[in-house]
């Protein structure tokens, strides 16, 4: 159990070395942590219902798997190439949370995750960010994400925040270095990029995306 009297941590190293067991009031507390994932997780579904996204692929088949990136099925089945992309959005948020709020609850720290994901889902596939997506990178005719595969993003989140739980910071970077190259030599994407041509789009990486 955390000593509520423990000076905090000084690094992140330091702070996911800590003990992370949670004392009893926050043990307690833990069923409401996982109410809080559920209602968020089920309000970012119904937003982007509302919003007009599909509850999956209007190409009418329901394979969990949607291949190519440049085609209908983008973004559209439950998992796709860009699903790796969301479980590093995982590992780079577990770090952040345990640095900044060593004492809380692991349940409270994946719920705050989960909160954060699903924001990004809703931007996501807002008309601002998909016209982006249209006009600064290769992902042309992209209308954003279906329901189903909003939520296999969300669990890939959380998929990757539980595997940095797991295997720590360095083996964590290493993960996120290797997952990147091989995204770039399978789609040449990847989540870097992704950011790059998302705030400053580059013309000749768009190019040399199309021509997958």
């Amino acid at each position: 159990m955390i000593d509520i009297g423990q000076p905090p941590a000084t690094s992140m190293t330091d702070a996911i070395n800590l003990p992370i067991t949670p004392p009893t009031d926050t043990r307690r507390a833990q069923p409401w942590a996982w109410t809080e994932i559920a209602i968020v997780t089920l309000a970012q579904l119904i937003t982007l219902r509302i919003m007009g996204q599909p509850w999956w692929c209007s190409c009418g088949t329901y394979w969990p798997w949607g291949y190519p990136t440049q085609s209908q099925h983008n973004s559209q089945h439950l998992i796709d190439a860009y699903t790796t992309s969301h479980m590093l959005h995982g590992v780079i948020f577990f770090f952040p949370i345990v640095w900044l709020l060593p004492r809380l609850g692991r349940v409270w720290q994946l719920a705050i995750a989960v909160a954060i994901e699903a924001g990004w889902e809703i931007l996501e596939n807002s008309p601002i960010v998909i016209n982006r997506y249209r006009d600064g990178t290769a992902a042309l005719g992209y209308s954003g994400d279906s329901v189903i595969n909003s939520l296999g993003d969300l669990l890939s989140m959380v998929a990757g925040y539980l595997i940095a739980r797991r295997i720590g910071l360095r083996w964590s970077i290493a993960l996120f270095i290797v997952v990147e190259l091989i995204m770039l030599w399978w789609i040449r994407d990847n989540l870097t990029l992704n950011v790059v041509m998302l705030l400053y789009p580059i013309e000749a990486i768009k190019q040399w995306q199309m021509n997958v």
